[in-house]
């Protein structure tokens, strides 16, 4: 009994652990295989390359399935409640890497959803130590929450302003020209204001012409709007966590996260 306590502790070790030699080679052979797996869907995804190495690549599909699969009841093995693992946000991704290859035995293609494998390099998270930087993400979540309802009053602009400029130029240009209906007219609004600019439908008149040119301006103008909405939200944020940090004596704002005096006029900086 000991010694399969034991086994599960040393699997445990290596497959979760990052601190141990052992545990980053691991994480970091198993981030390199998921790449792999995943340029060899990619690869053959390409017809020229599938008719000439098809039977290669599927070869090195199952081997890649075999091996994520034996790592995926290792890691339901060494925990305390499989069970547990296996619902969280990893443990489903680990399932959704192998479960493709196996059901495109039975639903021919269902192999091309092993690309949901990228998502495995999460992991990479905990190899470069970058959970520090959680506290700044959630700022960033808490942000884009706050500034919802302004973002969903500029989209509401937006949406007002490309329908009636798909409206005046399916008038302007007709059906002559391409613009077959008020859809198709508004398709193009967004296309043109979002700077996109496909290409497959344009104006050819002299007014839709003037027209276009004012949409792009205005696509530039109000383009950034969002990004301004966020990052406000984000700064009053930013200042209200590090506010004990701002001297309320002289002002200044340059300190370590963890002064107590201002280092300019000597003021407590928890006052």
């Amino acid at each position: 009994m000991n010694r399969i306590e034991d086994w599960r502790s040393r699997i445990h070790e290596i497959i979760f652990g990052t601190e141990t030699p052992a545990g980053k080679t691991f994480d970091v052979l198993l981030i390199a295989s998921i790449f792999l797996s995943i340029i060899v869907v990619m690869l053959d995804s390409v017809a020229a390359i599938n008719a000439a190495y098809g039977y290669q690549l599927f070869l090195l599909e199952w081997i890649f399935t075999i091996l994520f699969t034996v790592e995926y009841l290792l890691r339901l093995s060494c925990v305390e409640r499989p069970w547990r693992y296996a619902v969280s946000f990893l443990g489903i991704i680990d399932l959704l890497a192998v479960l493709p290859t196996y059901l495109s035995l039975l639903v021919p293609g269902a192999e091309i959803f092993l690309v949901v494998r990228i998502l495995r390099v999460l992991r990479i998270f905990r190899v470069l130590k970058l959970v520090q930087f959680v506290g700044e993400a959630n700022l960033l979540l808490k942000s884009l929450k706050a500034s919802i309802h302004k973002i969903t009053v500029f989209l509401f602009t937006v949406l007002c302003l490309v329908i009636i400029f798909g409206s005046l130029i399916y008038i302007i240009e007709g059906e002559a020209n391409g613009f077959t209906s008020i859809p198709k007219s508004v398709y193009w609004a967004i296309v043109t204001m979002t700077t996109v600019g496909y290409g497959d439908i344009s104006p050819k008149t002299a007014f839709g012409q003037t027209l276009a040119a004012l949409v792009m301006v205005v696509g530039y103008s109000i383009i950034a709007v969002p990004t301004g909405i966020v990052t406000a939200e984000f700064t009053q944020r930013l200042k209200k966590r590090t506010g004990k940090h701002t001297c309320p004596g002289c002002g200044l704002d340059s300190h370590d996260s963890d002064a107590e005096f201002c280092k300019h006029c000597g003021a407590s900086l928890s006052a």
